[in-house]
């Protein structure tokens, strides 16, 4: 039985790297004129944009059933995007994000830097896929890559959003520690996370998302990710339909 440390030390590792990020983030701030900060956030919102691609890609290897992975992925957007749109998704989170902006006092775009870091750091293959390898065998070794990574992105996209950035370290900790807590209650219901059908669709209809974060950041679109959110929820369910057609 391995320990609450063994299962969730990943976690722990990934929330220290974005509040050190976010940190230096927030000294470096005031030391940049606006056209270098300009430049940092496009160039974050550029490899944003590759990131989501890259984990879009992953519906194309998906295996389940007569029905294609892009088409299982464009289903479960549309419906669980009509899903947040009912459920005020987005306007929910900014509730939340104005709330701790209040409590912390921060400052001009507080809320907007928590919605969109905690998207990004906790939408993603190794977010999924490191948070269920810790809680099955023990392994943080994904996570803690993935957490030197954030603590990265979260030095750069502070310079843009400010602290609200770091409070996203509070999204790292219910959702990768819950999949970590999960996934070592579960068992070996899940084997081989990587190559998981579920696991796989819900890696590439993250991608689009991120990919949506990505034009955010560049100011070419203003998509609301976060009413996306219940298509994660959703990615189980078409698998199983899909698998039984």
């Amino acid at each position: 039985m391995l320990s609450l440390w063994a299962i969730t030390s990943g976690t722990w590792i990934n929330v220290a790297t974005i509040v050190l990020g976010t940190s230096l983030g927030l000294l470096l701030r005031s030391r940049l004129p606006k056209s270098m900060q300009q430049i940092i956030t496009q160039a974050v919102g550029l490899m944003t944009v590759v990131i989501g691609v890259t984990m879009a890609s992953s519906l194309s290897a998906i295996d389940a059933g007569p029905i294609d992975g892009i088409i299982l992925a464009l289903l479960v957007m549309v419906a669980g995007g009509l899903l947040g749109e009912w459920g005020q998704i987005e306007k929910r989170l900014s509730v939340l994000g104005d709330w701790l902006k209040a409590r912390v006092r921060g400052g001009g775009r507080f809320t907007e830097g928590f919605v969109a870091a905690s998207l990004l750091f906790c939408i993603g293959p190794m977010a999924i896929v490191g948070s269920l390898n810790n809680g099955l065998r023990g392994d943080n070794a994904l996570l803690t890559l993935k957490a030197t990574m954030d603590g990265l992105a979260a030095i750069a996209l502070t310079g843009t959003y400010g602290i609200g950035v770091g409070f996203s370290a509070l999204s790292i900790f219910v959702v990768q520690g819950g999949l970590s807590l999960l996934a070592s209650l579960s068992g070996a219901i899940i084997t081989d996370p990587a190559s998981s059908p579920q696991v796989l669709l819900i890696t590439g209809t993250g991608g689009l998302m991120i990919m949506g974060i990505g034009l955010n950041l560049l100011e070419i679109a203003q998509v609301r990710v976060a009413s996306f959110l219940p298509a994660l929820l959703l990615c189980p369910v078409a698998i199983a339909i899909a698998q039984r057609l």
